[in-house]
């Protein structure tokens, strides 16, 4: 702290309090864009599995730049995902306290990846799941109860919001059966638009070119590397300490003054770093590629033969992509095979959706 005169810049956010373990392994979107009644009815999210990176070689096109017309190197993340399932939908009303859960409408059938979903142990399990729930669409009266719940959202929903589902089947990748669950909000159109547009889609798949586009900009939430439990040097990146200090140098000398008799929360103190949820903003979409389609290879007109996205000896830690993916521009958080629900950008609409 020698020469220090009048300004000293604190080491590490406070804004990212508390960095405690994430409560969840998946990213949970938790806000979506702001919706806009006058445009047709979409989907605002996916959710898809990080496979790994790679690189690509492209021209800049950037007046004034000294990288105009030339070519670059630049990062790129592979994320696998197959097309999700809609089974259910969601309404909800607002409240002075943020949105309030209205009502659930779900498909009649669900597949079995999906009811893994809410049993802690499938195998010891007697697979009851939705049994009782599915005979109501085969009475009369049942479908007269299901109708009435629809026209409910209708009447009262102020959002509504699509339960799906990942076919974590077809991820030759990951080892797990239990698909992951996730609401994604619809914009666009009326409430009555919402509703039957959610219900078209019941027990269908959607692609990923269905919600995301070439070019467009993303979010990527995610859950990052864990990295355990450390010290204040690598936690919060303080200063050693002089290599003669007693009793250890990657330590902060002072954590504060006698009075107030208490440690106080900004000083650097070591403990959990990493597995933290994050959300990385305004990702690239560089490409879509499509199973069994051309767009899934990895050729370009200078290529002399045939080679797919995957690298030879497959991907490290992960192995073959062979279903639907998209290619992100730059790292996103996390290691291979975990879950990134990737909203469109919602930073205009934060607070509405809290």
């Amino acid at each position: 702290m020698s020469h220090r005169k009048f300004e000293h810049p604190r080491h590490g956010s406070l804004g990212f309090l508390p960095r405690k373990r994430a409560a969840h392994h998946r990213g949970k979107a938790k806000a979506f864009p702001m919706d806009d009644p006058s445009k047709p009815c979409k989907l605002t999210a996916f959710l898809g599995y990080k496979v790994g990176m790679t690189h690509i070689v492209r021209d800049v096109e950037k007046p004034g730049s000294k990288l105009h017309k030339k070519e670059t190197c630049e990062a790129v993340t592979i994320i696998e995902a197959p097309p999700m399932v809609v089974v259910g939908v969601v309404g909800y009303v607002k409240t002075p306290r943020g949105l309030r859960s209205l009502n659930t409408v779900w498909a009649q059938h669900l597949s079995e990846e999906v009811k893994r979903r809410f049993y802690k142990n499938w195998c010891k399990s007697k697979k009851k799941a939705f049994a009782k729930y599915s005979k109501t669409y085969e009475t009369d009266e049942g479908k007269k109860s299901i109708g009435g719940q629809f026209e409910k959202l209708i009447k009262y929903a102020t959002v509504i919001r699509v339960l799906a589902h990942t076919q974590i089947r077809r991820m030759k990748g990951l080892k797990q059966k239990k698909a992951h669950l996730m609401e994604i909000q619809v914009n666009g159109g009326t409430i009555a638009q919402k509703v039957e547009f959610a219900k078209s889609f019941f027990e269908k798949q959607i692609p990923i070119d269905a919600v995301f586009q070439k070019d467009e900009m993303i979010d990527v939430i995610g859950v990052t590397k864990g990295k355990g439990y450390e010290g204040v040097v690598t936690r919060w990146g303080v200063t050693r300490l002089p290599r003669k200090t007693h009793r250890g140098l990657r330590k902060v000398a002072c954590i504060g003054a006698w009075h107030p008799a208490r440690v106080s929360f900004t000083v650097a103190r070591a403990g959990q770093n990493g597995y933290h949820h994050r959300t990385e903003m305004n990702k690239k979409i560089y490409k879509l590629g499509k199973a069994g389609q051309e767009s899934h290879t990895a050729v370009t007109e200078f290529d002399r033969t045939e080679k797919d996205i995957t690298p030879i000896g497959g991907f490290p830690h992960y192995g073959v992509a062979k279903d639907d993916y998209i290619l992100i521009k730059g790292c996103c958080v996390g290691p291979k095979k975990r879950g990134y629900p990737s909203p469109v950008p919602a930073q205009a609409d934060i607070s509405s959706c809290s």
